[in-house]
């Protein structure tokens, strides 16, 4: 394997909260209202300085949807998942889209959000 640069990103980021590698840029958020199994998530267009896991199909909430989960590329902390394909047709916008999972970044102010361990109807559920 070659050798990783990391992306540096300027403006409004989010970032790793381990090892603030960057992530992605505020302007690039599609949606603030995602959940997930430890509870809010953001949708993004683009992200940078991941890696990614193996595709698989998971029964979420909104349907059956094919997702690779997607890593920390400074620390290897899985930080949310990547859709790949999405089964319903009202669903396909979020093919391509990346989720970050906001328990795991920092936000462009520096805070971190905890999250609930317990959150219901979460995307990432099992249905």
């Amino acid at each position: 394997m070659g050798r990783l640069f990391v992306i540096t990103l300027e403006g409004s980021i989010y970032s790793c909260k381990h090892c603030q590698t960057h992530f992605a840029i505020a302007e690039d958020i599609i949606s603030k209202s995602f959940h997930c199994r430890h509870g809010k998530a953001y949708l993004f267009d683009k992200a940078v300085n991941i890696t990614v896991g193996e595709k698989e199909e998971r029964m979420m909430i909104t349907g059956l949807h094919t997702v690779v989960d997607i890593f920390c590329l400074g620390c290897g902390s899985i930080v949310g998942w990547k859709y790949e394909a999405a089964h319903e047709k009202s669903q396909k916008y979020k093919e391509g889209k990346f989720i970050l999972e906001r328990y795991k970044v920092l936000g462009p102010d520096g805070s971190n959000y905890v999250g609930s361990q317990e959150l219901a109807g979460s995307d990432a559920d099992d249905a």
